[in-house]
């Protein structure tokens, strides 16, 4: 398989219906950078992040940060593919909450989803929007299909919101939502699904107080985010700079509304140490083994 082929397969959304079909791309993706990459280049800053080159044939681009403790490699990722769909399958009992499993869990799903994001640094320079909408599309859309095979019912589209004056519905506002968690049609969790909360944080907070006052109800919102890193450095040099905003998530989190629960993969350092990052951050395992059956119960 060559460069091309992987970018092909990358960038055809519709090829990505299903949990496997992701992992189909990924085992293919990795088994193309076993022998085909130009180098694998290690952070300045932070050793356990690599950066993957392409050869002529991806014009020497450089992908985005790889966190070697959470991707998995070729062998290990195929001998763990069926252990991971029984996790999902059976994501309840005490066999999936064990800290194998745990990590398990958000490796499998990290690296299913960075080998999409890595391949689709192979673009063009100035194709780099499209890659990164196909991306996101991408990760939201397997978040719900995991969400899905554990058997809780979620959607994305729009809640039309009433707006009321005097006790009379005078207009509606329309909120597009990445997932919408329901049980009997009632709407019970709204989340946020994004590869990195650059640029994003601040909204999320936002949508669950205007979303709460004015349906005056107390629905959860939660957040799941990929990562929080991106490249930094010239050729030779190149390391790591974090993207998250903790005095932004702390002022939000104290001064407006609280979220109620945010999620990730590649959880940074001061998430599990800072006082209120520590309470309200956790990995996303969390999430699919308890706190998602707390919104639904």
């Amino acid at each position: 398989m060559n460069l091309k082929s992987v970018i092909n397969m990358a960038t055809n959304k519709d090829k990505f219906q299903t949990i496997e079909a992701y992992a189909d791309f990924c085992l293919k993706y990795l088994e193309f950078i076993k022998t085909n990459l130009q180098a694998v280049i290690v952070s300045m800053n932070e050793n356990h992040y690599r950066f993957f080159q392409y050869k002529e044939d991806g014009t020497y681009n450089i992908t985005r940060p790889i966190n070697s403790n959470l991707m998995l490699s070729l062998e290990s990722f195929d001998s763990n593919r069926k252990q991971f769909t029984n996790i999902l399958k059976d994501i309840r009992s005490i066999s999936s909450k064990s800290g194998k499993n745990r990590k398990l869990i958000n490796d499998y799903i990290y690296t299913c989803q960075q080998s999409i994001g890595a391949a689709l640094d192979a673009l063009p320079a100035n194709k780099s929007n499209t890659a990164r909408k196909i991306n996101g599309d991408l990760f939201e859309r397997f978040i719900r299909l995991i969400i899905l095979e554990v058997g809780i019912d979620v959607t994305d589209g729009n809640i039309a919101v009433p707006v009321k004056i005097n006790g009379y519905e005078a207009f509606k506002m329309n909120y597009q939502h990445d997932l919408i968690i329901k049980v009997d049609n009632v709407t019970k969790a709204i989340g946020s699904v994004k590869t990195s909360s650059k640029d994003r944080i601040d909204k999320i907070f936002i949508d669950k107080f205007l979303y709460n006052r004015l349906t005056d109800t107390n629905t959860p919102h939660f957040a799941i985010f990929l990562n929080d890193v991106q490249r930094k450095g010239k050729e030779g040099r190149y390391g790591i700079n974090a993207t998250f905003l903790p005095g932004h998530f702390k002022g939000y989190t104290i001064k407006l509304n609280p979220l109620d629960g945010v999620y990730y993969f590649d959880i940074r350092p001061n998430m599990r140490t800072e006082n209120i990052l520590k309470d309200h951050i956790k990995t996303f395992d969390n999430f699919l083994i308890q706190d998602v059956w707390n919104f639904v119960e």
